[in-house]
């Protein structure tokens, strides 16, 4: 895929913006539960970009890779805890929301596990992860994972 333009060198304020808020978001809740959040999302919406990079990043933060491979089938798969199958859900219902609003026993799942704060700070990562699904989607980005790291530092 050729990229259509370089969404950081086209928008540097906005996009330095987008990465402030992404990172802060990011630094409030787990680490492998943010990146399986990410890695979900990034499945549903068909964005390779998102599915390299965040693949990679949950390795390096601890995440198995079996729990990596089985995400697609998370509600089968044993390997997940009441809280992450509780984000996922919710990651679902938000980023299926073409679908039909059928979030509600989404919800249900999430308030039994997440404070009410939580709730917001990851609804905010599932709407960062989306947006960033469509950056990339939309203009055709590829990025390495360490090239990202570079410019998400360089952005900051």
């Amino acid at each position: 895929m050729t990229a259509k333009l370089n969404i950081l060198t086209a928008a540097p304020d906005i996009m330095k913006a987008w990465f402030g808020a992404s990172q802060k978001i990011e630094a409030s809740l787990e680490p492998s539960l943010i990146e399986l959040v990410k890695i979900r999302a990034s499945q549903i919406n068909g964005c390779a970009n998102c599915l390299n990079m965040h693949t990679v990043d949950a390795r390096q933060k601890g995440e198995t890779e079996q729990r990596v491979y089985l995400l697609s089938a998370w509600r089968d798969a044993p390997l997940y805890t009441d809280r992450e199958r509780a984000a996922l859900g919710w990651t679902e219902a938000l980023t299926r929301l073409s679908e039909g609003h059928t979030h509600e026993s989404a919800y249900g799942a999430l308030k039994e596990q997440f404070s009410e704060d939580e709730q917001v700070k990851l609804t905010l990562m599932i709407n960062i992860i989306n947006g960033w699904n469509r950056l990339s989607v939309g203009f055709g980005a590829w990025m390495e994972p360490a090239a990202a790291k570079t410019a998400a530092k360089t952005a900051a």
